[in-house]
């Protein structure tokens, strides 16, 4: 995706939002020279890069410039401080306070149900399946606030191809994992357990897709779904499943978990849409996290929602045909 594509996906983007070119193009060439992303030429001040490497594990990944969205990142800091991981309990500091006990190693990711070969991969050999490469996503979630993430990983297709999707295949299920030893918000019952999401096949094996396996130069930090994840940037955050165990391809639609718990709030595709109403959260704009034009957070200035969360060139065409305020 081009930069000058991407302004024409929704409204302009402020020029004080917009990461300069010489900072890309200096990511460009870290990346290419060293084969690793360079913490100075994301914009991570000292201090931040100090705290991300005490305990980082590093993942090389090449910029992909075609998904590099031309917003301002979202710091290290706030990514990995504010999240929705219900696993580890809902405030937004839980999942950085009590994910440090989540085990990512062994892992193993079964892929399964109506493919030709099924399969287990192991984490390493999901970091080996395909190129890691970095696409900057937006991310928004259905509370009204968004981020902008450095994602290392490659297209999900990548993993689905390996197992040859039988032609009756139409959706695919992700399962994360549910483990009360490990997880303290699993005792508790705020949702049917073990994590569940779905996508159609055709969205699964859409380019944008992504099987997330770090950010920021890292493999993923625990509390932000290590040691492997989906990201869909053009649905609501909580369609990207964290911690996967397995992945099954099916004939039928599969139950998810925020559907299950509220349908009315919560539909299958979920799809960042500013025209369809939350009852508790105006999807018509957001607050962008880190923001400090109001002091950040929740006191950032509200911007306008874009539709597929400025994705719509890219993946409008899926849902053709479709009333998108019927099949919320």
């Amino acid at each position: 995706m081009t930069r000058s594509r991407q302004h024409d996906l929704g409204s302009p983007i402020a020029a004080s939002e917009i990461t300069p070119r010489s900072l890309f193009e200096q990511r460009r060439m870290l990346l290419q020279g060293a084969g690793m992303l360079g913490l100075a030429g994301l914009g991570l001040g000292a201090g931040e890069a100090a705290a991300q490497s005490a305990n980082a594990v590093k993942l090389a990944g090449k910029l992909n410039p075609q998904y590099a969205v031309p917003d301002k990142l979202t710091s290290y800091r706030d990514i990995t401080n504010y999240n929705n991981y219900y696993e580890f309990g809902t405030d937004k500091s839980a999942p950085s306070s009590f994910a440090a006990s989540l085990k990512t190693r062994p892992w193993t990711v079964s892929v399964e149900g109506m493919v030709k070969k099924p399969a287990s991969f192991g984490i390493d050999d999901l970091l080996k399946l395909a190129p890691i490469e970095e696409r900057v996503y937006r991310l928004r979630c259905v509370e009204a606030w968004s981020m902008v993430i450095p994602w290392l990983g490659y297209s999900l297709s990548e993993l689905l191809r390996k197992v040859e999707p039988l032609p009756g295949a139409k959706f695919v299920e992700f399962i994360s994992l549910a483990d009360k030893a490990q997880m303290p918000g699993v005792s508790d019952h705020i949702l049917a357990w073990p994590y569940t999401e779905g996508l159609r096949l055709d969205e699964a094996m859409h380019p944008l897709t992504m099987l997330g396996l770090g950010l920021y130069g890292e493999v993923l930090p625990k509390q932000n779904g290590a040691p492997v994840r989906l990201v869909v940037p053009w649905k609501y955050g909580f369609k990207s499943a964290k911690s996967i165990v397995k992945i099954r391809l099916t004939d039928k639609q599969p139950a998810t978990s925020w559907n299950l718990a509220a349908p009315q709030e919560y539909g299958f595709y979920s799809n960042v849409n500013p025209d369809v109403d939350h009852p508790r959260w105006s999807p018509a704009n957001e607050r962008r996290i880190g923001d400090q034009a109001s002091g950040g957070g929740l006191f950032a200035p509200r911007r306008k929602t874009l539709p597929f969360n400025g994705y719509a060139e890219q993946v409008a065409g899926l849902y053709a045909g479709m009333d998108l305020k019927k099949f919320f």
